[in-house]
């Protein structure tokens, strides 16, 4: 006699190391409400480790803190906390924090129906405690294809910083500059990090960069110029 099996309904949990679609990856996704984070990069499933406040959500709260601080001086330009990002059809990841100029002024993200961004932001920033082989490796990877203008990876045991910036389809490391020591966002004029602050901490120093960044000229050239763009989308 033959049987007839009979599918469940149930959709399958997401796994560290599945392979799926972006598809796949985002209806099991959406079926686990537990789960806060989860990211499909070059197709593999990637579910993060429970999240030391040391490592990781004090410096995270640091890098928002900074982002929050330039987008209030900055009409047109948006921060994103954690946020999904389709990326491409095999990447759908959720960066630890990012920035983006908003598409009425002339930005190149799209923010679907759902509330959710399609493509490249100008910006993302990783805090990477436990993940650096990803975060300089695939993610690394992933962002340089999809044209990702700059990407800032706090590398928070070594205590160091790499910003990259991308030149001819290439990602090379931002070197400071040399009047002050400090980096200077090519993408968003005035966005300045004491890189060397930041490492250890020191608020003070560092949002006194940024101050410093946003009160140039360059700065303001800046914001005009999104102001433009919005009043002739």
């Amino acid at each position: 006699m033959s049987s007839t099996r009979i599918k469940s309904p149930r959709t399958p949990p997401l796994q560290s190391g599945d392979r799926l679609t972006a598809e796949e990856f985002e209806r099991r996704y959406h079926a686990m409400p537990n789960v806060t984070k989860a990211e499909l990069i070059e197709g593999e499933v990637y579910l993060p480790s429970p999240v030391n406040h040391e490592f990781h959500a004090h410096p995270h709260g640091i890098v928002m803190g900074w982002l929050v601080n330039f987008t209030a001086s900055t009409p047109g330009v948006e921060f994103g906390d954690n946020p999904t990002d389709r990326l491409d059809p095999n990447n759908v990841l959720q960066p630890d924090a990012l920035l983006f100029i908003r598409p009425e002024c002339g930005g190149r993200v799209i923010i679907d129906t759902g509330g959710y961004l399609n493509g490249a932001p100008e910006l993302i920033v990783e805090v990477s405690a436990s993940r650096v082989s990803i975060d300089l490796g695939k993610r690394l990877d992933v962002y340089q294809r999809n044209q990702v203008c700059e990407y800032v990876v706090w590398r928070v045991y070594d205590e160091e910083l790499d910003w990259f910036v991308l030149r001819g389809g290439q990602f090379v490391q931002l070197t400071p500059d040399p009047t002050d020591g400090l980096l200077k966002s090519e993408t968003f004029p005035g966005l300045w990090l004491d890189a060397a602050a930041l490492v250890r901490r020191d608020l003070v120093s560092v949002f006194s960069a940024l101050s410093r960044g946003v009160a140039t000229s360059e700065h303001a050239a800046f914001v005009a110029r999104l102001a433009t763009r919005r009043q002739t989308s």
